[in-house]
């Protein structure tokens, strides 16, 4: 613990006076967690946030990383805080805080004096001490090479600047990290470049098949080099090229003492000439320090967006390092050009006609709380994800429930790509062909997709079943999906999905749909047991599981237990109060998860309960428990975040959280308040107006809503609408230290649910 604090006062001390990237962390979920609930709960893996500390730009197609971990194995982030042995320079396209795998990465490792190609031999142990650590710029001193490391990155590419402490020979290892040997590279001295690529395959459904596209690099060294080589299996070979095996490349030069070397990186998923024309695009020059200005001020212009006033540097150091995590994806995937590898082809490039194409939407975490910060920021964004998911279903014939790797997965449960275009549609973000849409999301709904198609993870998995039963029974083992089973969680799930499909019927005046769809938004009722009043599997014949545990990991619940998936009914919370006895009944419910510790804020179903209570008679409970999620669950050092990072969704709940409002049902456009931590803020819309929150506190102590206005008028709402906080204006919360248990209580004031 003494070194975690050590290293974070030395990095933060070294970039002291550079604005808000000043407070942000990288390392922040390097480590296992710390939090109360992830201890309890959380196993293995689930007890780590898997965030890396990548240099890079918001929503960038390559992040850049010191690499720890050489392989491409899920789970195991390219860069774990714990290892002491640095094995290089990643170019990664890890799914931040995931338990995935990283696709098309390659390495760089310079190694000086002799020439060492075989990791075991180059490998050198380093220290946090040693390591200068933000979002665009990283740096580390390689004490056994004498070698200062730099690296600062755009949207597509990198620069690195070597500095010898010693004069000495400099040899710059290549690395393409295909597990599967099927990696490229080639060694051109004449032209002062190394060309390289790393085929990328599927991960869940289609596991280890070829996803239809490459990492391609390519690699500028600022001055000619006299010695290039390519080796394979640890042996020198005597050409510039070589393809399979376990390969790599080198470039030999000398430094005098203080003498440095600079290269440039440019990444494509298209082809090695387009990862070219990117370099050429974005990094032009030599100049790293000018570069470095500039990543600098992309990220200062990005985390300026919302400005937040408080006197504690912790809070802030949580909040802006959440608000990073959360600016790490979808992922750019298009060249400068608008070339891009089509959504599950064959190395096939298609040409977008407008904005970008961005891929690896970890889609059953972020539509709930990430995506949804950015319908405020950045609507263009928003548009942009839309038109790829689009893209994508009209590639593949069905829109994807998971896409990652630029391919079907059917990863998790749910098909949460509708419940995303829906979020959009429903706050008027709708730059994108929005019939061609509904007709997408309409076939996953309605249709399931047979044979290879199914087997190939297209479309909703057990949708037969649902529509059979109203529910997914338990005889249903769902066999062709990553998650078997979990009939429960699914059926929860789907009857959102078709919630948020029910939304944008509306909106389109397709009536039939819209009323069969709400209807079957009820389906959460078939999976609820009145007798135990919670959710529970249940047999074709209606009779339910035995034993009922409702604490336990069970095989009909995903990644946690029926008590707290139970929860899981945002389009009809008083719905569901009252097959549990009525609104006091689902009060005490929550009352019982969250006073035995059983509340996971590590698993996202759960994250929208603490804001349930405001459908109860006690809002000020939901300020009550999200002030202590706040606490207990973020922190400021390696170990501070709660479970898998997820994209960004347990950091984008931080930021959504503190700020005092939170999207329960992202197909509406409410939002859920509770109190700010902070003594104010304001959000820098798009349009050029400004939100502002201003909080009034009794005391220091003060957590509690006691009144709220805006625009000077009284607000009693315990919902704010999206229209409201894009209009801009200003929001006054009165805070005190005892509830104002009055406050947002009437059913006028509290937010939507199908029932009423």
């Amino acid at each position: 613990m003494l070194l975690t604090l050590t290293v974070v006062f030395i990095n933060s001390a070294a970039i002291h006076g550079q604005g808000l990237v000043s407070y942000v962390q990288p390392m922040c979920g390097t480590a296992p967690s710390t939090t109360k609930s992830a201890v309890k709960h959380g196993v293995g893996t689930e007890l780590n946030a898997n965030t890396i500390p990548a240099v890079t730009l918001p929503f960038a197609m390559t992040q850049w990383t010191p690499e720890t971990r050489q392989s491409e194995t899920k789970c195991q982030p390219p860069y774990v805080y714990q290892d002491t042995v640095l094995t290089g320079f990643r170019g990664t396209h890890w799914l931040s805080g995931s338990c995935t795998q990283d696709y098309g990465s390659f390495t760089i490792m310079p190694v000086s004096g002799h020439l060492k190609i075989k990791v075991a031999e180059y490998r050198t142990h380093y220290s946090h001490q040693d390591e200068v650590c933000t979002p665009y710029y990283y740096s580390l001193l390689l004490r056994k090479y004498q070698v200062k490391t730099e690296v600062t990155a755009t949207l597509r590419c990198a620069m690195f600047q070597f500095t010898a402490n010693k004069a000495d020979s400099l040899y710059l290892l290549i690395t393409p990290n295909s597990d599967r040997g099927e990696s490229f590279i080639k060694v051109d001295q004449q032209k002062g470049l190394i060309w390289g690529y790393n085929p990328a395959h599927r991960i869940y459904q289609g596991w280890g098949n070829p996803a239809g596209f490459s990492g391609y690099f390519v690699i500028e060294v600022q001055r000619g080099f006299k010695k290039g080589v390519v080796y394979r299996d640890g042996k020198i070979l005597k050409t510039d090229t070589v393809h399979y095996g376990e390969v790599g490349g080198y470039v030999g030069l000398y430094l005098k003492t203080g003498e440095q070397l600079r290269i440039r990186v440019g990444t494509s998923f298209t082809s090695l000439n387009a990862a070219l024309a990117n370099l050429k695009a974005e990094i032009p020059g030599w100049d790293f320090e000018a570069l470095k200005t500039r990543n600098q001020q992309r990220w200062e212009s990005a985390l300026g967006q919302i400005m937040v006033k408080t006197s504690d540097v912790k809070q802030k150091k949580i909040f802006y390092t959440a608000l990073y995590h959360a600016m790490q994806h979808p992922r750019l995937f298009n060249d400068v050009a608008g070339t891009y590898p089509r959504f599950a082809g064959n190395y096939q490039i298609e040409h977008l006609s407008k904005g970008n194409y961005y891929d690896d939407f970890s889609m059953w975490d972020i539509y709930r709380g990430q995506l949804p910060i950015f319908e405020i920021l950045n609507p263009q964004l928003i548009n942009d994800c839309v038109r790829s998911m689009i893209l994508k279903g009209q590639q593949g014939g069905w829109l994807p429930i998971f896409p990652c790797w630029n391919s079907y997965t059917a990863a998790m449960i749910g098909d949460h790509g509708t419940a995303f275009i829906a979020s959009a549609y429903v706050r008027g973000i709708r730059d994108y062909d929005v019939n061609e849409a509904y007709r997408l999301m309409h076939k996953n709904a309605f249709e399931q997709s047979a044979g290879q198609d199914y087997k190939d993870g297209k479309g909703r998995r057990a949708l037969d079943s649902y529509l059979k039963f109203g529910y997914i029974p338990m005889e249903d083992s769902v066999p062709e999906a990553f998650h078997k089973k979990e009939q429960v969680s699914r059926t929860l799930e789907y009857a959102f999905d078709d919630f948020a499909l029910a939304q944008v019927a509306k909106g389109l005046h397709k009536t039939k749909d819209y009323q069969l769809l709400l209807k079957r938004s009820l389906n959460y009722q078939n999976v609820f047991d009145p007798s135990v009043g919670m959710a529970r599997g249940r047999y074709q014949d209606k009779h339910w599981y035995q034993p009922f545990k409702p604490t336990s990991k069970e095989p009909y619940i995903t990644e946690g237990t029926p008590q707290q998936y139970t929860f899981y009914v945002p389009q009809d919370v008083k719905g569901l109060a009252q097959r549990m006895g009525g609104a006091k009944m689902l009060e005490k419910h929550m009352d019982k998860l969250f006073d035995s510790g059983e509340y996971w804020h590590g698993n996202e179903p759960g994250q929208q309960i603490p804001y349930m209570y405001n459908y109860t008679g006690s809002p000020w409970k939901t300020q009550a428990r999200v002030q202590q999620i706040l606490e207990d669950e973020y922190s400021d050092g390696p170990g501070g975040l709660s479970g898998n990072d997820d994209a960004g969704q347990m950091s984008a709940w931080y930021v959504l959280a503190s700020l005092g409002f939170y999207p329960l049902n992202p197909a509406t456009s409410q939002y859920l308040l509770s109190s700010p931590i902070f003594d104010g803020y304001q959000i820098k819309l798009p349009s050029g107006k400004q939100f502002r929150v201003v909080t009034h506190r009794q005391s220091p102590r003060s957590v509690y809503i006691a009144s709220i206005k805006i625009n000077g008028k009284v607000y009693t709402a315990n919902y704010i609408e999206h229209g409201v906080i894009t209009k801009g204006g200003v929001m006054d919360v009165y805070l005190s230290d005892q509830p104002n248990k009055s406050w947002g209580v009437k059913a006028k004031d509290q937010p939507a649910s199908i029932t009423q």
